[in-house]
């Protein structure tokens, strides 16, 4: 009986250290890179600089000869992606709160703040900050330009309320807050997409 508790004790130790090298390897395997690759650095890049609840954020890379027109790249590069993201978002916001509304002619009115979230995106990236900016030199002579930008939110949502309030079609109906709670429950998506949350 003694014999038998030693064996299965010494059975089930040589499992465990058995499981605990195949768990060893296999993470050595998983953390080992392919031979033929390198592991890249992009700055101003990585979760500090998505979007979340307070901020549109876009990062983007500009690469020229000239050191001046990489940064204007990277700029209007990382523009651009934020202002397709900003209309997209304004896009559902719109059609949600006008979906939960009481408008007569819901679909002159999902028009109507279509085309306000493209004027307001123009306008309000004259606001935007640069959070990141760095700046390399390739093997090449070449520059390049790291840059992050962000906007705020609550910027955003105070400038579309204005045009809205003073849309008169659209006075009439129009709910302040109801608005804001349809634009901070995208913003809250839109964060919990961004982490994998």
């Amino acid at each position: 009986m003694k014999n038998w508790k030693t064996f299965a004790l010494v059975a089930l130790m040589g499992s465990m250290a058995f499981g605990f090298e195949s768990c060893k390897k296999n993470k050595e395997v998983a953390e080992s890179k392919p031979q033929d690759e390198v592991l890249v650095n992009v700055y101003c890049s990585g979760p500090e600089y998505f979007t979340n609840k307070e901020y549109f954020r876009s990062n983007a890379i500009g690469e020229s000869l000239d050191q001046m027109t990489a940064k204007k790249k990277a700029l209007s590069n990382a523009r651009a992606q934020l202002a397709g993201d900003i209309e997209n978002t304004m896009k559902i916001v719109g059609d949600n709160y006008v979906k939960s509304s009481e408008f007569n002619n819901k679909e002159e009115v999902t028009e109507t703040f279509q085309e306000m979230a493209r004027t307001v995106v123009d306008q309000t990236l004259q606001g935007l900050r640069v959070i990141c900016e760095k700046q390399t030199k390739t093997v090449e002579g070449k520059y390049k330009t790291y840059i992050a930008i962000e906007l705020s939110a609550e910027d955003l949502v105070s400038e579309y309320n204005e045009r809205l309030t003073k849309d008169e079609q659209l006075k009439a109906d129009y709910n302040y807050e109801k608005f804001k709670e349809t634009f901070e429950a995208e913003m809250e998506k839109l964060e919990q997409q961004q982490y994998g949350n």
